[in-house]
């Protein structure tokens, strides 16, 4: 295969690529799809938030477990000194 062949091949799988990720609605900025509804956005933002809010909630139970667990530790440990 020359090189110009090959610079062909890949400008046609850029442009397929291109036109799939066009057809489904892929975008990699970050940025939302064209057809998205401000309802959508509005419901996006709501679940990222309950997210956030859950991840903190699971944080803080993560930590009073080790917590208690540490303290039990410390527990059975001047329990086998006696």
């Amino acid at each position: 295969m020359n090189p110009f062949e090959m610079v062909a091949v890949i400008v046609v799988a850029v442009m397929i690529g291109s036109v799939l990720r066009a057809r489904y609605g892929y975008h990699r900025r970050g940025g939302a799809p064209a057809g998205v509804s401000p309802e959508e956005r509005a419901e996006t933002l709501r679940l990222r938030e309950e997210v956030k809010q859950l991840k903190e909630r699971i944080t803080v139970l993560e930590r009073i477990t080790i917590e208690k667990e540490n303290s039990l530790a410390k527990e059975i440990e001047s329990l086998r000194d006696r």
